[in-house]
């Protein structure tokens, strides 16, 4: 099969991976021979936006790909920097690092890298920060979800099943049973008491 990049990078949180990740990844895989997928938000630390460590959300995806298809996803961590110079400079890194274990070809700037994502709202202005990667953008993406609703419910005690991939389901069923989960639910509830009383006042 002939490919049109050497190297797609998919840039996320998947907190948690749902299925318009999930269709990110199967266009990617029809059109980039390897996958590097850049955690983002990969700190130790958790918390209600970021439940979920990178080594929990690398294990969730894998989960939902058969063994030739995960040989194809590669994962670097990146950690929150705050600072769009630094942040960028240290995704480049670590995909160039990714790519330089990965490749056979001795001269890496022959390869074709690109960049797939979907401007699903402001937040989504990274994708024009890496004018040297070709962009694959997505029109249109399963209506495009949002995880942020997902994860309220999620911390409201449900899980809406319809979408998330099999694989996923199954880890957010039994990462309710964690002392992670306690605890983040616990604040979540502290949290969303005290801003139904800022909205009373």
């Amino acid at each position: 099969m002939t490919y049109t990049f050497d190297y797609l990078v998919y840039i996320g949180r998947f907190q948690p991976f749902h299925l318009a990740h999930m269709q990110t990844i199967n266009i990617a895989l029809q059109q980039g021979r390897e996958l590097i997928i850049a955690l983002g938000s990969a700190q130790a630390e958790r918390s209600i936006k970021n439940p979920f460590s990178a080594s929990e959300r690398k294990a969730m995806i894998l989960a939902c790909y058969p063994e030739d298809l995960q040989q194809r996803l590669h994962f670097v961590d990146i950690e929150d920097v705050y600072n769009d110079v630094k942040w960028v400079n240290l995704l480049k890194k670590r995909v160039q690092d990714c790519i330089g274990a990965l490749s056979v070809q001795p001269c890496h700037s022959m390869l074709k890298v690109g960049l797939i994502g979907h401007f699903k709202d402001d937040s989504s202005y990274y994708l024009s920060l890496f004018p040297d990667w070709q962009l694959v953008e997505l029109d249109s993406l399963r209506g495009a979800i949002s995880a942020t609703p997902l994860r309220r419910a999620y911390f409201q005690g449900k899980i809406i099943e319809q979408e998330f991939p099999a694989a996923t389901v199954s880890f957010l069923k039994q990462f309710k049973h964690s002392r992670y989960y306690q605890a983040l639910q616990k604040k979540f509830q502290q949290q969303d008491y005290s801003i139904l009383l800022e909205h009373e006042l």
